[in-house]
C-alpha cells in the first residue's frame, strides 16, 4: 500500500511565498517553523502572507493550513490548483475577488508573480481581481516592482516556454504607499488562460543587444507635470545610449477608501498620492531587464530624482550580465525545474547568480527534489564572467490537464 510522504521541514520567513508555490506545484506538505520567532513585537506570520495563503485556498481545491497559535509554525497540505473553476468564482462570472486589508505593506507584485508561475499548471483559466484599501500599484520600499513592470518584464518571459494565450494585467485604478507605507486602494485584474502540460525546455545563451527601451511614468492624486519633469530627465540620460526610447504617461486621481469614523459612517479619503518610474529594457534576443523607482510614501523627494534613480537602476541591471534579471530569476528557473525531463540551459551574470533570493531560490528546489544546478563559465568571448546554468525538468507539469 502506498504511503504518503511526511512533510518536507523547513523553518524561517525567507522566501515563504515560492515554498508555499512549490509545495503547491510538486504536492509535497511543507512543515515551516521559526517564522520570525525572534521577533518581540510582531512574531509569526504578516498580514500580506496570511493574504497569500487565503489566495491560495482560492484558487485551488483542497488545500489544508495549520497556523500554531502565534504563527510562528504554518503546516501546509496543497490541493489541486483549479484556478477559477470552482468555489467562489463560479457564482462571480469566474473571476477570484481577493481583498488586501489596509495594513498592507507589499506591493501587488508580491502575489502576482508566484500566482503566475502557478497559473499555467492550472485546471481551468485563472482571473483574480485584487482590490480592497491595501492594493499598491507602485513599486514599494520593500523592494516590489510596480505593475507596469509585471506586465511589460515579467509576463513576456512565459512566451519562451510556449505560454503566450490569452494572458493580460489590467491597472484598473493605480495607487502608491500611502501613510507609513501601508495600503493603497488600487485595483488590478490578472486574466491567465493559457495552461500546458509542460513548459518548453528553454535554451537562452545570448542575451544579444539593448534595441529599445519604453517606460510608464505615472502620478496618482498629484500634478501632472511630474510626469514630465521624470520623463525629461530619464530621456536625458538614457537617448544618448539608445535612441528608440519612448516613455508613457499615465495621470489618474487618488483612489478612495472608507475612513471609519463614528459621527460619519460613509466618511471616505483619499490615499495612495504620489508618483513614480517603470523601465523596461528589450534587447535584440527579446531579454528583458527592468527598473522601478517611486516617490516614497514620506514625500519631499523631486521628480527629478525619480526619473535619475529609475534610469541608473536600468542601466545598473543590465550591466549586470546575462539574460535574466534578478527579479526574474524564480520565474525562469521555477518553470525550467517544472518542464519537461531534458536539460535547459540559461545564462545569467555572475552578480545575479550571487544574490542571496537566487541562492536561496536554489536551495529551496534542492529541497523539493529538484536535481542541482550545473553551473559552467559561458563559452566564447566572456569579458563580463557570465555563468551558465543547467537545469533538469522534474517533468511534472499540469497534473490537471488531460490533454497535452
Amino acid at each position: 500500500m502506498a504511503t504518503s510522504q511526511p512533510p518536507l521541514r523547513l523553518t524561517s520567513h525567507r522566501n515563504l511565498v515560492y515554498r508555499l508555490v512549490f509545495s503547491t506545484l510538486t504536492g509535497r506538505t511543507v512543515h515551516i517553523s521559526q517564522i520570525r520567532a525572534s521577533s518581540p513585537t510582531n512574531p509569526g506570520l504578516a498580514a500580506h502572507e496570511i493574504s497569500f495563503l487565503r489566495l491560495l485556498e482560492s484558487v485551488t481545491n483542497g488545500a489544508q493550513m495549520e497556523i500554531s497559535y502565534t504563527g510562528t509554525i504554518l503546516v501546509y497540505k496543497p490541493g489541486l490548483i483549479t484556478g477559477s473553476s470552482s468555489g467562489t468564482a463560479a457564482s462571480t462570472g469566474g473571476v477570484i475577488r481577493h481583498e488586501l486589508p489596509a495594513g498592507c505593506t507589499r506591493g501587488v507584485s508580491y502575489f502576482l508573480i508566484p500566482l503566475c508561475l502557478m497559473a499555467p499548471f492550472s485546471k481551468a483559466p485563472i482571473k483574480v481581481l485584487f482590490t480592497g484599501p491595501g492594493v499598491i500599484t507602485s513599486s514599494t520600499p520593500n523592494g516590489d516592482m510596480s505593475v507596469d513592470s509585471v506586465r511589460t518584464a515579467i509576463l513576456p518571459l512565459f512566451n519562451q516556454f510556449g505560454i503566450f494565450n490569452n494572458i493580460e494585467l489590467r491597472v484598473l485604478r493605480r495607487s502608491n504607499p500611502g501613510p507609513n507605507g501601508r495600503g493603497g486602494g488600487g485595483e488590478v485584474q490578472l486574466v491567465f488562460g493559457h495552461q500546458v502540460r509542460l513548459p518548453k525546455t528553454l535554451h537562452l545563451m545570448n542575451a544579444g543587444k539593448i534595441k529599445r527601451i519604453r517606460g510608464v511614468a505615472y502620478s496618482v492624486g498629484v500634478a501632472a507635470s511630474n510626469n514630465a519633469r521624470m520623463i525629461d530627465v530619464a530621456r536625458g540620460i538614457l537617448n544618448p545610449l539608445s535612441p528608440d526610447t519612448y516613455i508613457f504617461s499615465d495621470v489618474s486621481s487618488a483612489p478612495m477608501v472608507p475612513a471609519h469614523d463614528k459621527n460619519n459612517p460613509s466618511a471616505k479619503k483619499k490615499i495612495g498620492l504620489g508618483f513614480g518610474l517603470s523601465l523596461v529594457a528589450e534587447s535584440s534576443t527579446g531579454c528583458l531587464f527592468s527598473a522601478d523607482v517611486a516617490s516614497p510614501p514620506s514625500g519631499g523627494q523631486p521628480p527629478e530624482d525619480i526619473g535619475k534613480a529609475c534610469a541608473y537602476q536600468l542601466l545598473e541591471t543590465i550591466s549586470k550580465g546575462g539574460c535574466v534579471p534578478p527579479a526574474a530569476m524564480p520565474t525562469m528557473l521555477g518553470l525550467m525545474t517544472m518542464g519537461s525531463e531534458d536539460v535547459g540551459r540559461i545564462q545569467v551574470g555572475r552578480e545575479v547568480l550571487a544574490d542571496e533570493n537566487v541562492i536561496q531560490l536554489a536551495r529551496d528546489l534542492a529541497q523539493f527534489g529538484a536535481p542541482g544546478w550545473g553551473l559552467r563559465d559561458a563559452p566564447g568571448e566572456n569579458p563580463d564572467g557570465d555563468i551558465i546554468i543547467s537545469v533538469v525538468g522534474r517533468g511534472i507539469g499540469n497534473v490537471g490537464r488531460k490533454v497535452a
